[in-house]
């Protein structure tokens, strides 16, 4: 029996053999470029679990057949690190593969700089976490910075037949039959983790008893016992996940908390963290908006969290931020007025910019009357002076119609109206 794990045999030996992250491997792209000049340079690959981050950076070694070495920052010491750097000198050069680079320590940092510097050892760090919150800046500004994505369900199939059908590193020697069903709900229930995925079908393979005909067969309810989830009762595809999402989203614009969260039930269960967050931010600033704009920010904040901790505690951080959206004020006024802004300009309602706007910061300006007659908002007690900003043609149009929605708009409509006010008074 092979003890190593399935999900460690098929890491891919070679760029050509990488799932996904065509960003960065495609024909073209800035990973693929660096294989085929030969010159591999020192990077921080960072990104979700499961993502095939280490993966890569071996496979990215190996297709240049540089010698590689696998540390990791936590669990090795600066005497590891010495030895690496010694078997470089012997070498010529040796392509550092370190795990929670995140979690380099300063000691550790200090002695790996120069030797990054002279290019004898390429490291190529992996982490979950932002590199630019995470990583110290000596050591960040000496890599490239490669973001990777979680893999599609496409991805996850290909890498599960792969495994299915390889002769020395899976399981293509035996006779087994995956169900259209079970394969969708492995690529489905891993969220974009690849390891989850193959971590599973090691496990259907090597509890599923032969039938007559010595044939393993995996069916759905093989699939949802190894991978822990059931299977949801719609595609992640189909038509009846967008109507869930739509649910969703008109949940909560309606301060509906109970529909809000039921809806989010169904969405993790779909394991659909992508359309859950886009859902999530898009309501915050189309719905909510300046009723409370710190909505926005806290969003995006619960969705990065999500990210980082990945199913299924991600759903704590969203659970907390649906419950804000769903019971804040609502307003729709900011974008609606760019709406309205758009909508004069596709029908042709503009003009040009006003003489005393217009750049003046080249020479020859003033022979052209740019800029002369500009008042500088800020030399007046209150920031404000009365001057036309919009084009002749429009002058007088209002776009923003602010609400009582929450105390943030109701005190920006108070400076507006007194604006407005002004404005009248001097016309």
């Amino acid at each position: 029996m092979k003890q190593t794990p399935l999900a460690l045999r098929m890491r891919p030996v070679h760029i050509e053999e990488i799932i996904g992250q065509t960003h960065l491997v495609g024909e073209g792209k800035i990973l693929n470029r660096m294989v085929l000049a030969e010159r591999l340079a020192s990077m921080i690959l960072f990104g979700p679990p499961g993502t095939g981050k280490t993966s890569m950076a071996i496979a990215l070694a190996k297709s240049l057949d540089i010698p590689v070495k696998k540390l990791n920052a936590v669990a090795d010491k600066k005497k590891d690190m010495e030895i690496v750097v010694e078997e470089a000198k012997m070498m010529g050069q040796v392509v550092l593969v370190l795990d929670e680079v995140h979690r380099l320590d300063k000691a550790k940092q200090d002695f790996l700089l120069p030797h990054l510097e002279s290019n004898l050892v390429t490291l190529i760090g992996c982490t979950t976490s932002n590199p630019y919150h995470s990583i110290n800046p000596a050591i960040r500004s000496r890599c490239h910075l490669f973001e990777l994505h979680p893999l599609t369900a496409n991805d996850i199939k290909t890498a599960v037949k792969r495994a299915k059908e390889d002769n020395e590193q899976g399981f293509g020697t035996e006779d087994i039959t995956i169900t259209e069903e079970a394969l969708d709900h492995f690529a489905n229930s891993a969220n974009g983790d690849i390891r989850s995925a193959l971590n599973g079908l090691e496990l259907a393979v090597s509890s599923t008893p032969s039938n007559p005909e010595n044939q393993i067969v995996i069916n759905l309810d093989t699939a949802e016992v190894c991978m822990q989830k059931k299977s949801f009762s719609h595609d992640k595809g189909g038509d009846a996940h967008y109507d869930v999402l739509s649910a969703f989203q008109k949940s909560i614009r309606g301060s509906d908390v109970d529909a809000a969260l039921h809806y989010l039930a169904r969405l993790i269960e779909a394991g659909d963290l992508e359309s859950i967050s886009r859902r999530m931010i898009v309501t915050a600033y189309e719905d909510i908006g300046l009723a409370n704009p710190q909505a926005g920010p806290r969003a995006l904040a619960a969705v990065e969290a999500a990210e980082r901790l990945g199913f299924p505690e991600a759903r704590i951080p969203l659970a907390v931020t649906i419950v804000e959206l769903c019971l804040s004020p609502k307003s729709n006024t900011a974008y609606k007025a760019l709406d309205s802004a758009l909508s004069d300009i596709h029908n042709g309602k503009s003009g040009d910019v006003p003489a005393h706007l217009k750049d003046s910061h080249y020479q020859g300006a003033k022979t052209l009357g740019r800029g002369l007659d500009y008042q500088y908002p800020h030399n007046y007690e209150s920031s404000w002076v009365n001057q036309q900003y919009l084009p002749d043609s429009i002058k007088y149009k209002n776009y923003y119609n602010p609400k009582n929605s929450g105390k943030f708009e109701q005190a920006i409509k108070q400076v507006y109206e007194k604006i407005q006010n002004d404005k009248n008074k001097k016309v």
